[in-house]
């Protein structure tokens, strides 16, 4: 099962959802959800960027393992 995304709002989907009564009011909401998760990915990604950048960071910070 996939775990929940924090930032997706069920209840204002459903209301939005049950708004939908028209095709204008039904692509409005198409074009939110795209929206919002194209949003929540570019935020994924950034945040992956600097975690990355961080790790690299403190790797040339401590050098080579000395072993």
């Amino acid at each position: 099962m996939r775990k929940q995304d924090v930032t997706f709002d069920y209840h204002r989907y459903r209301q939005l959802l049950a708004d939908a009564d028209n095709d204008d009011k039904r692509m409005a909401l198409i074009n939110i959800l795209i929206e919002e998760r194209a949003r929540d990915r570019l935020a994924a990604q950034i945040a992956g960027d600097r975690a990355a950048m961080t790790a690299s960071t403190i790797a040339k910070v401590l050098g080579p393992s000395r072993r």
